[in-house]
């Protein structure tokens, strides 16, 4: 049992993921369990999964899975690769270095492009190294659109434009899971392979649903990939999702979930979302340069939309910090991943996010900045709100 002291009025979560969820979701959620099998399922089903192609704007089919993005991306692994097979991968962060770990434990040969954690994938690297593979070895790309643990966005269209350039057939596999729903993102247009994402970010459900794009070379792929796979079987998936059906239990609740926040998407307009996103953040960064911190990510045009990681300054924790933020204000901040643990905490900003909401997160940032008696400036707080006005 926790021994926080009880905060009366809501709490502010700002973080990457899971963002916070409506309650016009949650009342979504709230109905009777429905006969996965039946008639009314079917609706359900084909409705949400022809909308899914509306959100990754592709025509290509898209899929859905009962469980978290990580599942996505072995589920992309095991259908489109076999042992033995190279792959590339640029490690720009912790997330970026999960999908390298999981390359190898599938026996799986990385070579990886690595970064300094501050900025983006560089296409001109990747098409170097695509241009030295002579015998196209190399069966897949795998790059992080927005990674989460350092608040980097990645130009997915320019590294498309760098493996053209060289000519490599290789699959462009995109983690899409902090970005989809939160920032522009367009699988067809970028030619994308597989474009991988969760439901608990920018589509403002609870965790539990994985998706996932795949183009007519990914499927392709399937007939020679030599992985083995049940659960994760692109196409007992697409045989049964034709008729709107699955071959293993679905979600029904968040699918319920997700047929609200794709309407809800839609009332707003995607521009208009997208457009809210890359205002929030830029409030924010306009508090972390005014408090005279560190903005993590050094490239302007590499900012996220979706969360800004802080650097803490030396010797102070920001593990710390963020546990004094959350335990004084009932403000939750997402901690430093890997690597950057204890160095950065990060700022949230996607999903169902307002001004009011976020201007309060960060006013209650500000006072524990004193508190802590972290080295700062003053003003953060009216720097966001004179931006936002």
């Amino acid at each position: 049992m926790s021994n926080l002291m009880p905060h009366p009025g809501r709490s502010i979560q700002l973080l990457p993921g899971p963002t916070p969820v409506p309650e016009r979701i949650l009342a979504a959620m709230c109905r009777d369990v429905l006969d996965h099998r039946g008639p009314v399922f079917q609706e359900l089903g084909l409705s949400v999964l022809k909308e899914m192609q509306t959100v990754f704007r592709t025509k290509d089919p898209v899929i859905i899975y009962a469980s978290s993005g990580t599942g996505a991306w072995e589920a992309a692994i095991v259908n489109t690769l076999s042992p033995g097979d190279r792959v590339l991968t640029i490690e720009g962060g912790h997330f970026a270095a999960m999908w390298t770990g999981m390359a190898r434990d599938f026996g799986l040969i990385p070579d990886v492009i690595p970064t300094d954690w501050r900025t983006g994938p560089d296409p001109q690297k990747i098409a170097e190294h695509l241009a030295k593979d002579k015998e196209h070895a190399i069966k897949a790309v795998f790059v992080v659109h927005n990674e989460t643990s350092t608040g980097v966005r990645g130009a997915i269209a320019k590294v498309r434009e760098a493996m053209d350039a060289v000519g490599h057939p290789a699959l462009l596999m995109v983690d899409a899971v902090s970005s989809l729903a939160g920032m522009d993102y367009r699988h067809d247009e970028w030619g994308v392979d597989v474009s991988v994402s969760g439901s608990q970010k920018g589509l403002m459900l609870p965790p539990g649903l994985a998706f996932t794009a795949i183009s007519e070379r990914a499927r392709a792929a399937t007939e020679t990939a030599k992985m083995p796979r049940y659960y994760w079987s692109w196409t007992k998936m697409l045989a049964q999702n034709k008729e709107g059906y699955f071959p293993f239990t679905p979600a029904t609740g968040l699918l319920h979930g997700l047929a609200e926040s794709i309407a809800m998407l839609k009332e707003e307009g995607f521009d208009n979302v997208f457009a809210r996103h890359e205002r929030n953040a830029e409030a924010v960064r306009r508090a972390v340069c005014a408090w005279g911190l560190d903005v993590w990510c050094l490239d302007p045009e590499s900012y996220s939309p979706a969360v800004t990681a802080v650097g803490m300054p030396e010797g102070h924790d920001a593990t710390a910090f963020r546990k004094l933020v959350y335990e004084r204000f009932d403000v939750a901040l997402a901690m430093g991943l890997g690597k950057l643990a204890g160095k950065v905490f990060r700022i949230g900003h996607l999903g169902s996010v307002n001004d009011v909401t976020l201007l309060g997160g960060l006013t209650a940032i500000e006072r524990a900045l004193a508190i802590a008696k972290v080295p700062h400036s003053s003003g953060g707080v009216a720097a966001a709100m004179d931006y936002l006005g």
